[in-house]
């Protein structure tokens, strides 16, 4: 009966198998069910999740000269009123200006798109972006 259960609910453990059992109606104390539930070697450990491996990410290094690399971010906040908004962020990173700051409460990508080309019309092309790829 135990194996049929095993089989059949293969994400269950022990406890909730030894309630099936008892619903079925066969009158098993739980130290019978533990007993054989370990005789078949059910009460083998999960393996966990398979862990990243370690990034070695390069260490920025400053430019220079200017417009030699732009760092694009987003950022979010809440007003008083539970509302959401975002930024978005370019800044030169040789000169640290900040050279746009946009701000909305949904920032799409053609809006991005445009934000980037009125920056390199008035400042040209970086030679490198850099960007962050989230948490």
């Amino acid at each position: 009966m135990l194996a049929e259960l095993s089989e059949r609910f293969p994400e269950r453990g022990f406890g909730k198998l030894s309630q099936l059992i008892r619903r079925r109606g066969l009158v098993w104390n739980h130290k019978r069910v533990w007993r054989v539930y370990c005789l078949m070697k059910l009460n083998q450990r999960r393996r966990g999740k398979k862990r990243l491996p370690n990034r070695y990410p390069k260490p920025s290094v400053a430019d220079e000269q200017i417009n030699g690399s732009w760092s694009i971010d987003f950022m979010s906040d809440a007003l008083w009123d539970g509302r959401r908004f975002r930024t978005f962020n370019v800044i030169d990173d040789f000169s640290r200006d900040a050279l746009v700051i946009e701000v909305g409460l949904n920032l799409p990508v053609t809006r991005v798109i445009r934000t980037l080309e009125r920056i390199a019309a008035w400042r040209g092309y970086p030679a490198m972006l850099r960007l962050d790829n989230g948490p």
